[in-house]
């Protein structure tokens, strides 16, 4: 990783720390009592400095061929299995779609649902993409880079194992899951979907609170590290402008 992009990352890890103690610290001076600090994690904006950061070298690569999306309407893309979905970047150089990118974050206190919400988020998404692909919804012919991204919140609840699981009484599940804990789950979901070809790109890292003021991250694989996304994307991008 260039020490450019990697403080770039430190400057969005930072972003998204205080943007989301800022959400939570203006709930909890409202009149309603925050439930399980929902205000920080619905803000909307804790992962804008990684959308930029991807804006700007997106750009860089297209060479003013692509445009850019950030906002609601831009970035709806049809569905084949619901009628559209909104993505968080979309990339397109004329009427061909480059680029659709999702930025998720994962914390706490309740762990366990959230990472299930994530889960079946990513997977659903990443299908629904794949199926309105075939069926030439993006445009004939298109090849576009599909992107997942998810920050987890390096705290206790996410660093070890489950207590209690939901072990199916009828079938041995994944030995892999056993004793995983949230942050090792979520690196298998990436690893998998890139597998599978759900996502050209999928990357988790794991950042603790004290980040607000460090920056601090850790990429949780090579294969799964942003700084992989990034080249993944700018590289796509790069021969599709041509």
């Amino acid at each position: 990783m260039s020490d450019s992009i990697e403080k770039d990352i430190q400057k969005a890890v930072r972003f998204y720390w205080r943007t989301k103690n800022a959400a939570l610290t203006k709930n909890q001076g409202g009149s309603r009592v925050d439930q399980g600090k929902r205000g920080g994690a619905t803000a909307g904006k804790n992962l804008d400095g990684f959308g930029k950061l991807l804006i700007r070298e997106i750009k860089k690569a297209g060479k003013k061929k692509v445009q850019v999306f950030e906002n609601k309407t831009g970035v709806v893309l049809p569905g084949h299995f619901r009628p559209s979905k909104q993505w968080d970047l979309v990339a397109m150089s004329g009427e061909r779609l480059i680029a659709a990118v999702e930025l998720k974050s994962l914390g706490g206190p309740s762990f366990s649902n959230n990472a299930n919400n994530r889960c079946e988020e990513a997977l659903g998404s990443g299908l629904d993409f794949a199926v309105a692909q075939r069926e030439g919804l993006l445009g004939k012919g298109a090849t576009p880079f599909i992107g997942y991204f998810i920050l987890v919140e390096d705290q206790e609840g996410s660093r070890k194992p489950p207590q209690r699981g939901n072990p199916s009484i009828h079938f041995k599940g994944d030995p892999e899951f056993k004793s995983a804990s949230y942050q090792h789950r979520m690196r298998i979901l990436c690893e998998r979907m890139m597998q599978e070809r759900l996502y050209s790109a999928a990357s988790v890292m794991a950042t603790p609170p004290t980040a607000k003021q460090t920056g601090a991250f850790t990429d949780l694989s090579s294969e799964t590290a942003f700084s992989k996304l990034v080249a993944k994307l700018v590289g796509h991008v790069q021969v599709e402008s041509q």
